[in-house]
């Protein structure tokens, strides 16, 4: 979709809606939302909506970014204690490796 082609109630709109389904525990759609609306909430001339798309915006890319660290930090915490973890660190594996490092 052009988002150029959209008037800008439509846009804001659209944004909206992208970061109320992020709420939804979709953190790649917050991603996507700050992605695509970034142009439009920083580098456009300014506009009426302009402001609750940049507040959108910044809202999307913080939620994404704390979605990052927090699976980041568990890959983490999982690839350093899945062994330790005995029974309990297989069940969480969807596949079991055999043996340890």
């Amino acid at each position: 979709m052009d988002l150029n082609r959209l008037p800008n109630d439509k846009k804001l709109q659209l944004c909206r809606w992208y970061f109320k389904v992020g709420c939804v525990l979709l953190p790649f759609v917050w991603a996507v939302n700050a992605v695509w609306f970034f142009k439009e909430a920083f580098v456009k001339p300014p506009y009426d909506e302009q402001k609750q798309i940049k507040k959108y915006v910044i809202m999307s890319a913080g939620g994404a970014a704390v979605w990052v660290c927090a699976l980041i930090a568990w890959i983490t915490v999982f690839q350093l204690n899945r062994v330790a973890w005995g029974p309990i660190g297989d069940s969480l594996s969807f596949i079991v490796p055999l043996g340890q490092a």
